[in-house]
């Protein structure tokens, strides 16, 4: 990042109600379905969600018997959406699925322990905020968390399942001072006035989820900008698995190797090494080696080490980038096998990552936001013996 001096940054994230994020959910749930009868199951779901209908498309190969359709009606809803008037419900809608099983050109090279395809993929990490994640994706996750709390628990009843958000922060010299701008966009009963929403979000949303001290009087507040949001969810636009890339990951901060995560269990690295190398970014980070850091990975199909490791700092690091990097190359396993067991990822724990970002989260589930490795990084780069000596 060679941005300097003062600046604005913006980032965004949506509720689970939002049209993609419930397909990523969808997506999710069949994921966990499999991998709770079936550890080594194989899956590939993708979902498309629009008025009154569900498809399910991709390659499922298991030993598990799942009803698809029953684990989508489910999760649907469990988000929120349980009456037609809402233009989206769990009972009514259609469920159609084209799954099949994955290709065995596919399978030859996952089977012996290798990628499940080519990609390149980044971590990130920060020390901006505790989480040690960017703060204005952390705080857009913030604002839509408490857009469902409120919604969930009827503390604004007229709030439905579909919102967004988005926070612009001012940074100087990197460093984040006060909120420049924040929009908030929720869906809402048709009987609600504007003025009501306005006021309800301002102050049991926006007040509540951003600390005081970030706002001022010149923080500008954007509250449903057109006025009316009665419509949303499928019934107002189509949703599909991974369009929601950025705020899954980093909100825009960093790189993106492009590859969604939902829906694909953990021999695809798209998913298991974005997780693996938040970790080792987070853990760089959380061990004082640098205050900022970008790790990517990079692999072929059937190849199981991968094909590239690049660190970069951006010119805050304790030690050289290139130091970093073999520190991780020579303590770590980044082959989809070793990934795998080391973040414990054959587990169901997936539908949980599908709202609200994959980073930045305290969940016990969330293996790869664990901090278990500052020693070692700490030990390898001579911080302690710097810090001591100093």
């Amino acid at each position: 990042m060679s941005r300097s001096g003062k600046y604005l940054f913006s980032s965004e994230s949506v509720t689970e109600g939002h049209p993609d994020k419930i397909a990523d959910q969808i997506s999710d749930a069949i994921l966990d379905a499999v991998l709770a009868q079936d550890a080594f199951g194989r899956v590939a779901c993708e979902t498309l969600v629009t008025t009154g209908l569900v498809f399910l498309a991709g390659e499922i190969t298991t030993s598990a018997v799942v009803d698809y359709s029953g684990v989508a009606r489910q999760t649907i809803q469990e988000i929120g959406y349980t009456r037609a008037k809402y233009g989206f419900d769990s009972e009514t809608c259609a469920v159609l699925s084209t799954l099949h099983k994955q290709s065995p050109d596919i399978a030859q090279g996952v089977d012996v322990g290798g990628a499940g395809d080519q990609g390149l993929m980044f971590g990130y990490a920060t020390n901006e905020t505790e989480e040690l994640m960017p703060m204005p994706i952390l705080l857009a996750h913030r604002l839509t968390r408490r857009l469902s709390q409120a919604r969930r628990e009827s503390i604004l009843k007229w709030l439905r399942p579909d919102g967004k958000s988005q926070v612009t922060v001012q940074y100087e010299n990197h460093k984040p001072v006060r909120i420049e701008a924040v929009v908030v966009s929720a869906q809402h009963s048709a009987d609600v006035s504007i003025e009501e929403i306005r006021q309800g979000i301002l102050e049991q949303v926006i007040r509540v989820s951003i600390p005081g001290d970030l706002l001022d009087r010149n923080t500008n507040y954007y509250i449903n900008p057109t006025g009316r949001f009665a419509v949303g969810g499928p019934h107002g636009d189509c949703g599909i698995t991974g369009r929601k890339i950025i705020v899954d990951t980093y909100g825009g901060v960093g790189s993106h190797g492009g590859g969604a995560f939902s829906g694909k269990d953990p021999t695809k690295v798209d998913r298991s090494a974005s997780y693996m190398v938040r970790h080792l970014a987070k853990n760089v980070v959380a061990a004082g080696v640098a205050d900022r850091l970008e790790v990517q990975l990079a692999y072929a199909i059937g190849i199981a080490k991968p094909v590239s490791i690049m660190v970069d700092t951006h010119g805050t690091g304790k030690i050289s980038d290139e130091k970093i990097r073999e520190i991780i190359e020579n303590n770590f396993d980044l082959t989809p096998r070793g990934i795998i067991d080391y973040l414990n990822l054959r587990r169901p724990i997936f539908r949980k990552t599908a709202a609200f970002g994959h980073f930045g989260r305290s969940e016990p589930e969330f293996t790869w936001e664990r901090t278990d490795k500052v020693a070692l990084f700490q030990k390898e780069s001579g911080i302690l013996v710097s810090s001591a000596r100093g």
